[in-house]
């Protein structure tokens, strides 16, 4: 055997037992007459001793020539450390090495293999197996897998079937772009890959599997960024015969189990919110619960008193920034010239201390009065020590500037505890939104979305007026699961399908298969969908799922380890019934 212990579990209770290790070499320390060696594996580091006392002069001479990263086998005998290491579990002992072995030497890593290492993401990404030896990413990747276990103990015990769907299916046309796979055996015709199981989990459904879950990989060809890869996972679920109430409650449960087995959090609540009022109170329909900052109409406040700037706009909106009113005019014009990045695309921002003493001055002070002012401040919630920051716009463009500065204002402030979870139901959705560039609608989550029974006569008269079944899990500050109950009749179908611009035609041969399975005793049903990349990085304290993901692309959506994607040969293409312009 190549290991009767890992590098990880000898104590002082192993002193005198005959040992055998294997692993990589992390660190040597060679003082001619003695020579340390720290012993790596994925468990954990074992010191290692040679001296010229005990150890032969072939091997002290072999173990000179060590170097960092080789792959190495050892027998010895465990003895107690002279120098222990408190921070080292296995720090009470070392090793005397009494026979060794070479398995593999090494090439000089291009970067430290240490928790704090010297190389670039890139480089990082281009020998993304070496970065894996680091703790900080070997730790993401087992943090990854227990999340996946206790996803999956929950589920099986509330008596969910995993079951896996097909990868190659058909493309359809709404949501994001689909990426294709052109097929050899059928001439100009193409594969997809999907960008979720969606409708699989309904022909399950009507198959009678009843619950049904899967973690599953998807696929979006979409613009990326830090927190989005092309190929993603996702926790999906579907369920037959209920209603909302039922999946909100199931999940609930599913996210307190997770976070107190993964967090050892013992009680959270679940407070609901419809989309309208996030936007209104918070700018987005994700909003971070964690702290407050909710926003205040200042309309009737602001306008009509001689500013004509917000005398002009649509919506003037502000919010309290807790202890602000300290803030240098330097670093409330640092926070203007942060609003006017073309990321956020703001044309400014009028502010107003309310000073610790209850006086109020502000940007703005030759059209508003103290008076004027004080009722900012009573609008926002404010109390003294408080900055008040406005803004004033297009409705929908300046709420979500506004979103982006108080993100970015939390940060700053330290509000944003990875420690503290805040999960948030946010309910009524739009079933529809409407598209200025092809001036129709499109479904806001997916056309197999039910309308509220209630809102269902407004689709004749009122389209952008009726709200969707559908609801979206937010947990600080992000979407971490959105579902719906579904349409599973076929003329509410077909009717869906007319409101989003699809011919009779087109939408049989898109979804016919799915329309005729309605025919055949579809029964009510709904579901749910988490990014199970996200969810973990978020129980993980961290926002960026590339972490999380042991071999993730790079905003450009490619992976520079294998250097794909990449170009195909002639052949390749000609048997896939291809023409490239090269």
């Amino acid at each position: 055997m190549y290991r009767s212990h890992t590098c990880g579990e000898l104590r002082i209770a192993s002193i005198g037992e005959e040992v055998t290790l294997a692993g990589w070499v992390q660190k040597i320390r060679n003082k001619g007459f003695m020579i340390w060696v720290d012993l790596r594996d994925r468990y954990g580091v074992t010191q290692l001793i040679f001296d010229e006392e005990r150890t032969s002069e072939k091997m002290m001479k072999e173990t000179a020539n060590l170097g960092r990263e080789f792959v190495i086998q050892v027998k010895g005998t465990v003895i107690e450390r002279e120098s222990k290491n408190p921070q080292m579990p296995t720090g009470d002992i070392e090793i005397l090495v009494s026979d060794y072995k070479l398995l593999n030497a090494s090439l000089t890593p291009p970067f430290t293999i240490e928790n704090d290492t010297d190389g670039g993401e890139e480089l990082r990404m281009k020998y993304r197996y070496l970065d894996i030896r680091r703790n900080p990413v070997k730790e993401n990747l087992m943090f990854r897998h227990k999340v996946g276990m206790q996803v999956r103990n929950y589920l099986s015990n509330q008596g969910f079937i995993e079951v896996e769907t097909p990868y190659l299916i058909k493309s359809t046309p709404e949501g994001a772009r689909d990426f294709v796979v052109p097929s050899r055996m059928n001439e100009g015709q193409f594969y997809a890959l999907p960008q979720s199981p969606q409708t699989f989990k309904q022909l399950l459904m009507v198959g009678g599997m009843d619950k049904y879950f899967q973690i599953v990989k998807c696929f979006r060809d979409e613009d990326l960024r830090a927190d989005r890869q092309p190929e993603f996972t996702q926790i999906d679920c579907e369920m037959a015969f209920v209603d909302q109430e039922d999946i909100l409650n199931i999940f609930e449960g599913f996210t307190i189990h997770l976070l107190k087995e993964i967090k050892g959090v013992e009680s959270v609540n679940f407070p609901r919110m419809t989309y309208a009022e996030a936007i209104q109170k918070y700018g987005n329909d994700k909003p971070d619960i964690r702290f407050g900052m909710e926003f205040a109409e200042l309309n009737e406040l602001a306008k009509h008193k001689g500013f004509n700037v917000f005398d002009q706009q649509e919506l003037i909106v502000g919010i309290a920034v807790p202890g602000a009113a300290a803030y240098t005019r330097k670093e409330i014009d640092a926070l203007i010239e942060w609003v006017k990045r073309p990321q956020v695309g703001a044309t400014g921002l009028v502010w107003a201390r309310y000073n610790e003493d209850k006086t109020l001055k502000s940007s703005v002070d030759t059209f508003y009065t103290a008076e004027d002012l004080k009722e900012w401040a009573n609008a926002t919630g404010a109390n003294p020590g408080d900055l008040i920051l406005v803004m004033g716009g297009n409705a929908n463009a300046t709420r979500a500037q506004l979103s982006a500065l108080r993100m970015h204002l939390a940060t700053q402030l330290g509000l944003r505890d990875p420690n503290v979870f805040a999960p948030l139901w946010v309910v009524d959705f739009p079933l529809l939104e409407w598209d200025e560039e092809t001036s129709r609608y499109h479904a806001m989550h997916h056309p197999f979305t039910s309308p509220k029974p209630e809102d269902i006569a407004l689709l004749e008269t009122d389209p952008g007026a009726v709200r969707a079944n559908a609801y979206d899990l937010v947990l600080n500050g992000n979407e971490i699961g959105g579902g719906s109950i579904r349409i599973h009749d076929k003329a509410t179908q077909a009717k869906m399908f007319d409101y989003l611009g699809f011919t009779p035609e087109q939408a049989r041969e898109q979804f016919g298969f799915l329309m005729n399975a309605f025919e055949y005793g579809a029964p009510p049903h709904g579901g749910i969908a988490f990014g199970f990349d996200r969810l973990v990085s978020i129980l993980g304290g961290q926002e960026t799922i590339r972490d999380f993901i042991a071999f993730p692309k790079n905003n450009n959506g490619r992976d520079v380890m294998i250097d794909a994607p990449a170009k195909l040969d002639e052949e390749q293409l000609k048997e896939l019934h291809l023409q490239v312009k090269l």
